[in-house]
């Protein structure tokens, strides 16, 4: 009798494999660290650890015939890590994307994800840091995932500059310059050295915090899982001691409802905790207004928010998740506004606007609103009524003055605005959305001694549940230092706002959920012939979901304070004009009072050579030129910054 033995080939390069096994276990941690750093911050921190770990698991399948990188390492450990490197960063950086032709609304298939590690009951989270890490942790969401890697291979992993590139290279960056250049941006802006972040707690996706789940939804399922096994045990006596009519139905195909919320699991802050917490946002405020107490009322507005009925008005902003509250959702308001009866509630990263009409006939209203990282601007009221053409806000507990303004009347002082003891101000116009644009009213809020945050901030109503808060970056022919923006509250920043202020009509929320519009005044430039000074700027509305679009602006001499900016360029879905696209160029034509053509083109403050092609040509040293240009010219404008970079005018070739 003979046995047939099966034939399996051996593995390909078994030394190589026993070493890159060994270098995946000794490197483990930063690889991991690589792949968590890298994923697509959506994620979430609980779902990032996961596929983090699954990644760097799966990175040895199999070796390949020839190696990944394009330069061969005589050192066969240093060949070995660079593979590895190299394959968890390219998994990690093709994690989002699709195949081509793949819709964009639908998830990539399984096929291109890693199954995960299996965890039941526990959600993993790294350790918390402090302000520094969860500050560069929000620069790093923002940041494109190749500048992310490089960070992370720079300063985790203490990569030179050429090996990174080699890394971006080998895994089909096409412009792994830009990557090391927005990596850059990132040191300069963490405050302190990111090797120190980057191998701090927050960023350590093997050493994780458990948490559990909802555990009342568990316990729920486990009591309705006892009652199926009753009642089907019960069924089972009774088939046999009876006549059968047919198998008993399946309790477990029926659906479990998550536990529902009623007026007692909301939580109610303390009027006094916003002056005595660290966290200035809506978890600080208390619930106020005249109907706290009326649960038919709360009751209504969270099965409304669970499972909005037919007839609801409902609305959200986009990218706002639409699931039922949970039962650590927090009230903010309930009381009786302008004859609807009005419920504000919080929960986690979405502020809920319920109301629903007193007397009149009329159905209920329901408002969703993406909140997450707000802080002493951005929460600092809601619009707790619109009627009219007019907005009521609620103010934070930490507001202590209130005024309105036109942003058309730079020098006319702001009015006071009449709040009541519960927060609600009195009606305030809306920026309007057709005809002559006579007037731009915003509100100027003053914030308590008690926070140590005593200034002054201007927000807006463009249609969302939170306003929109506005602010102004200085020019830097100012002397004004380069950093974060500013209030656009002084006579500077007024006096700017007031040449741009009806663009605002056309940034009406349509469902994108407005956080804040920044005005950027990049350059000055002297116009030719003697035209006057100009000045170039970049107008940035940042929304809830952290995409932004921008619209360029040339301010010329004009007769009056409000005469309208000229629009030079737009762009869309940008990084430009703000602290990750701080290098900026824009180009417009100019014809001076003799008739003559010109073509102007200036940079932000980092801008060290203007070039100019097409139909004329020039190259100027410095942020600012201008040049004769011949009618219906085709050119293209490139800035280059100190550090060689080249850096593309907004909007394209342009033709004067």
């Amino acid at each position: 009798m003979s046995s047939t033995r099966r034939r399996t080939a051996p593995p390909p390069s078994t030394g190589r494999l026993e070493r890159a096994e060994a270098t995946l276990v000794d490197r483990y941690a930063h690889l991991v660290r690589l792949a968590y750093l890298t994923l697509p911050p959506e994620l979430g921190r609980h779902r990032k650890v996961l596929v983090a770990q699954a990644l760097v698991q799966r990175a040895l399948p199999r070796l390949p015939a020839a190696a990944l990188l394009p330069r061969q390492r005589t050192d066969g450990a240093a060949a070995e890590a660079d593979w590895l490197y190299a394959r968890v960063l390219r998994s990690a950086l093709a994690y989002d994307r699709r195949p081509r032709g793949w819709p964009a609304r639908v998830p990539p298939p399984r096929a291109l994800r890693p199954r995960l590690p299996v965890v039941w009951g526990l959600r993993l989270t790294p350790h918390a840091g402090g302000a520094e890490e969860i500050a560069l942790s929000r620069m790093l969401a923002e940041a494109p995932p190749a500048a992310r890697a490089a960070l992370a291979l720079r300063c985790g992993d203490d990569m030179p500059d050429e090996r990174v590139r080699e890394l971006l290279l080998a895994v089909g960056e096409k412009d792994p310059d830009a990557a090391l250049a927005a990596a850059d941006d990132l040191r300069a802006h963490a405050g302190t050295d990111p090797r120190t972040l980057l191998g701090s707690a927050e960023f350590d996706a093997c050493s994780v915090r458990t948490r559990p789940t909802d555990l009342l939804r568990r316990r729920h399922r486990v009591r309705l899982g006892c009652l199926v096994a009753a009642v089907t045990a019960c069924g089972t006596v009774l088939t046999v001691s009876s006549s059968p009519a047919g198998p008993p139905e399946d309790a477990r195909t029926r659906p479990v409802r998550a536990p529902r919320v009623t007026p007692d699991h909301l939580v109610h802050t303390s009027s006094a905790a916003w002056a005595d917490t660290a966290r200035v946002d809506f978890t600080a405020w208390p619930a106020r207004g005249g109907r706290t107490d009326d649960d038919a009322l709360l009751t209504r507005a969270l099965d409304t928010w669970a499972a909005p009925p037919p007839g609801t008005a409902a609305a959200g902003t986009r990218a706002t998740a639409p699931v039922p509250p949970t039962r650590g959702a927090r009230l903010l308001y309930a009381g009786d506004v302008d004859g609807r009866a009005v419920v504000l509630l919080h929960d986690n990263d979405r502020v809920v606007r319920y109301s629903e009409p007193l007397d009149s006939p009329g159905r209920p209203s329901l408002v969703v609103a993406r909140t997450d990282e707000a802080g002493v601007t951005t929460a600092a009221a809601l619009v707790v009524a619109r009627h009219d053409g007019a907005v009521r806000y609620l103010t934070a507990p930490w507001i202590a003055e209130a005024q309105t303004r036109d942003l058309l009347r730079p020098d006319t002082p702001g009015r006071p605005l009449h709040t009541t003891k519960d927060g609600i101000t009195d009606a305030v116009r809306t920026p309007g959305t057709t005809g002559a644009c006579s007037g731009v009213p915003v509100v100027q809020l003053r914030s308590s001694v008690r926070i140590v945050e005593k200034h002054a901030f201007l927000v807006t109503d463009l249609g969302g549940l939170t306003p929109t808060h506005l602010s102004y970056t200085p020019s830097p022919h100012s002397g004004a230092p380069a950093r974060q923006p500013r209030e656009a509250t002084g006579p500077a920043a007024l006096t700017a706002w007031a040449r741009t202020a009806c663009e605002l009509r056309a940034l009406r929320d349509d469902g994108v959920g407005v956080r804040a519009v920044n005005l950027w005044d990049f350059a000055e430039q002297d116009l030719p012939e003697r035209g006057g000074r100009a000045v170039w700027s970049c107008t940035r509305v940042s929304t809830w979901a952290g995409t932004g679009d921008i619209q360029v602006h040339l301010r010329p001499p004009a007769r009056t304070a409000t005469t309208p900016a000229r629009l030079v360029a737009r762009d869309r879905s940008t990084a430009a004009c703000s602290r990750f696209g701080q290098h900026v160029v824009a180009s417009t034509a100019w014809t001076t009072d003799s008739g003559r053509r010109y073509v102007l083109a200036a940079g932000s403050r980092d801008i060290r050579r203007l070039t100019v092609t097409g139909d004329a040509r020039a190259t100027e040293d410095g942020n600012t030129l201008a040049v004769r240009a011949p009618k219906e010219a085709t050119l293209t404008v490139r800035g280059r910054t100190a550090e060689g970079a080249s850096v593309a005018a907004v909007g394209g070739p342009r033709a004067p």
